[in-house]
């Protein structure tokens, strides 16, 4: 299984301090490829190969991809291969030798995904591939009173007087010189913005960095909820850091009621409203986000100028969003990122999670109510740079939704497709390569951002 990482830069003014950065970047980009030409897989049962090792192909060109697996010699290899993740294109039993074997050969003549599965003896692997991803469009157009929409959401929250209350948590005093405190923010939607805060005491005026954590979906994992810690890393980078959870959710709350919360007022919360636009679950989401970034930028310490939002899945969705809709976020770090081209079905596609449109509700009221909350409309104006991590075998937020979302975008885009990394992180013999390849790379982004 190889790879090669795909880095697209759009073009613009840049300050000294962005010129420094796409310098690093460039270079890191060269290491990535390097190491690629040599990727093997130790201890992988089955490795897929591809001729183009990136995973990224233009119509037309020939695809080929070989299978290896000497250790399961004599056993079936199953063999699946899907077009845009849903559609079955082929499928084949291969009985495994010594050799490598060719599982798929194939081209395609428009934008689209190729996600090939290989299975035997309780082992598996898959390896993705694009053709030209940066032709993917929306599968809808984007309503023509969008920015009206948004506009008038954005003058009522500004209107909405404030009422904030925060209470420091004990136990983060140890963190000598940074207090971190549990905030409640009230806000249109109907939920408050809740989550933690953390800071340096006594740092400057205007010469600090925000950073907005955003969560993945669900309620009770602890995937789902703010904490302490989260917002303490990167006060200690120096950075106003807000670990923000979707849900307007109480914080450090007992088990028991995220598990109420879960079978009751949030279950399926990504199928509510979804006939209404001002009723789709996501709305009162995506307001909790600016409410927050404005408690944030009224903060003194605050240098006027960088706001990084970050978020995985449900919260690489809500990064992508907080920068099509404020302006003032100027970075992103978007991890197989939800919420991009709900409409892609439209156009033979599978659209981004939660695949709202394939649901089983009014297609023509879906039709009218979702465009506003889909993340390949919101990020039509966004000039935010945008670090992007896409899973080629990603069944959950396809690689051509998230794909036809950052099209959209007019900022710099640093965009890491990885061909063998399905929703969840690599695992096995792969964890290793992606972490040194994507989850490092990921880290150094970061900490040059915000120096």
């Amino acid at each position: 299984m190889e790879y090669e990482v795909k880095l697209k830069v759009t073009q613009r003014k840049k300050s000294i301090k962005a010129l420094k950065m796409k310098k690093f970047f460039l270079s890191s980009v060269i290491t990535l490829v390097l190491s690629g030409l040599s990727f093997i897989v130790l201890g992988q049962d089955i490795i897929l190969s591809q001729a183009n090792k990136s995973g990224i192909y233009t119509k037309g060109q020939k695809i080929s991809v070989t299978a290896f697996a000497e250790n399961l010699s004599g056993d079936t290899l199953h063999v699946r291969v899907f077009k845009n993740n849903s559609q079955l294109i082929d499928q084949k039993n291969i009985i495994i030798g010594k050799d490598s074997i060719i599982v798929y050969e194939g081209s395609a003549d428009k934008p689209c995904s190729i996600i090939i599965d290989a299975k035997a003896a309780g082992k598996n692997a898959g390896l993705g591939m694009l053709i030209d991803p940066e032709k993917l469009k929306p599968g809808a157009r984007c309503p023509a009173d969008f920015d009206r929409y948004w506009n008038n959401m954005k003058k009522s929250l500004n209107a909405f007087p404030w009422d904030i209350k925060r209470a420091v948590v004990m136990g983060t005093q140890s963190d000598k010189g940074f207090i971190c405190e549990d905030i409640e923010i009230n806000c249109l939607g109907p939920k408050p913005a809740r989550g933690y805060f953390a800071r340096p005491e006594k740092a400057s005026p205007k010469s600090l960095p925000i950073v907005l954590l955003v969560h993945a979906a669900g309620v009770k994992g602890s995937w789902c909820r703010s904490e302490p810690a989260n917002a303490m890393k990167y006060a200690r980078k120096g950075a106003l850091c807000f670990d923000l959870n979707a849900h307007g959710m109480l914080d450090d709350q007992p088990e028991s009621y995220y598990e109420d919360l879960e079978k009751g007022d949030l279950k399926t919360y990504w199928l509510q409203g979804l006939t209404n636009r001002d009723e789709v679950y996501f709305r009162g989401m995506y307001l909790r986000l600016l409410r927050t970034i404005d408690f944030l930028t009224t903060q003194p310490e605050w240098d006027g100028k960088r706001i990084l939002v970050i978020g995985e899945s449900q919260g690489g969705g809500q990064a992508l969003v907080a920068a099509g809709l404020d302006p003032r976020v100027s970075a992103v770090v978007a991890i197989v990122p939800a919420m991009c081209d709900w409409f892609g079905s439209l156009v033979g596609r599978m659209g981004g999670w939660p695949q709202p449109f394939e649901s089983d509700s009014l297609k023509k009221e879906m039709r009218k109510a979702l465009p506003y909350f889909d993340a390949a409309n919101i990020l039509k104006d966004s000039k935010a740079s945008i670090y992007a991590e896409i899973g080629l075998i990603d069944m959950v937020c396809p690689s051509t939704s998230v794909y036809a979302a950052l099209n959209q975008a007019k900022g710099q885009k640093f965009i890491y497709a990885v061909p063998y990394r399905p929703h969840h992180q690599p695992e096995g013999a792969l964890a290793k390569t992606w972490e040194k390849d994507f989850f490092k790379t990921r880290e150094a982004f970061i900490q040059n951002y915000l120096k």
